[in-house]
């Protein structure tokens, strides 16, 4: 096998800002794993949250070069279990690897990877699109951008949470969630989701540092008046169980939990264990989205409107039209991409 990598400049369509920072423009790696005349794709993407930029994507990948060109390819799984005590937890490096071995497969066996996973598209959820931190006026005019999406995800963890809410409901009937990105404490949790409900949000996602102690999640779970999902809280497998009675539901990134392999065995537990489930994405191009949309029918919410946030990028793959997934096209995870773009 032979892996090609590519560090890419994504530009945004406008500035996006949460709780811990603002970006105009994304740091991404894209990777083409090549075997038997087949190439697949994946991709990750910077987080200074998970301390993972291009460079150390890069150097994590280019350090198995050399083993994976002795590999004898069988399944995406076997190179995961392969692979993955290689990367020294770098989890966003080994995402990135596993996209593209089921791309790969895919492409090799005539088959996409949903299909595959034992899956139907029918009756998937749609996806929110995500209102960042601004000025008022600001997201009001993203607000309105988006007058066709019937789902808004906003973002918080500013002085004036309840306020944007309230201006957001008085413009818009659309469902909104909100993502408080670890900012709020127990007490304004629970005094904010009285008001959130009242305001007819859906739930609430990680309003808690993902350090905060048991006991603080526990009592934020039993008396928020909303849902809790986990997202920082919930990044590799066994943290489902841990987020059992903790949270109401989970939110899986690929680049968090390793690849499409343990997101689909991580979905799988939190529906035998009644939480609800989500997946969500960073800021990324069609690969990585292609790759998070072969979970979409296992899904309770989904939030992967990563590439739409984009103002250009080198690839093309499952869309949002207003909220609705294209079907993935093709085999693999239905994604192409032009390399003469980066």
């Amino acid at each position: 096998m032979r892996l090609d990598i590519h560090q890419v400049k994504l530009p945004l369509r406008r500035v996006f800002a949460i709780s811990r920072g603002a970006i105009t423009e994304q740091e991404s790696v894209i990777v083409e794993l090549h075997d038997q005349g087949r190439v697949g794709l994946g991709e990750a993407v910077k987080s200074s949250y998970y301390r993972h930029d291009a460079a150390t994507i890069s150097s994590s990948l280019e350090r198995i070069v050399p083993e994976l060109a002795d590999y004898e390819f069988t399944t995406p799984e076997a190179l995961w279990n392969h692979f993955a005590p290689l990367l020294d937890d770098n989890y966003f490096a080994l995402s990135a690897l596993d996209q593209a071995a089921h791309d790969l497969y895919g492409k090799l066996n005539s088959s996409s990877v949903y299909q595959r996973n034992g899956l139907s598209w029918r009756n998937v959820p749609q996806s929110s699109v995500t209102i960042s931190i601004g000025p008022m006026d600001e997201v009001l005019r993203e607000v309105e951008s988006y007058a066709d999406w019937p789902i808004l995800k906003v973002k918080l963890g500013t002085p004036n949470d309840l306020e944007i809410v309230e201006a957001l409901r008085q413009n818009t009937d659309a469902m909104l969630r909100v993502d408080a990105n670890c900012a709020w404490t127990v007490v304004e949790t629970i005094r904010n989701s009285i008001t959130l409900a009242e305001l007819g949000v859906e739930f609430i996602e990680q309003p808690l540092p993902a350090d905060a102690p048991v006991q603080s999640k526990r009592v934020v779970f039993e008396e928020s008046a909303l849902p809790i999902i986990a997202d920082e809280s919930c990044q590799r497998e066994h943290h489902v169980r841990e987020c059992d009675g903790l949270f109401h539901g989970i939110n899986v990134k690929l680049c968090k939990c390793g690849g499409l392999t343990p997101a689909f065995r991580m979905l799988r537990e939190a529906n035998v264990r009644g939480l609800k489930t989500m997946a969500g994405c960073m800021i990324e191009s069609d690969v990585a989205i292609s790759a998070a949309a072969q979970l979409v029918p296992l899904l309770d919410y989904a939030d992967l409107d990563g590439a739409f946030l984009l103002a250009s990028q080198p690839a093309d793959g499952v869309k949002l039209n207003q909220g609705n997934f294209t079907r993935p096209e093709g085999y693999g995870c239905g994604v192409t991409w032009d390399a003469s773009l980066v």
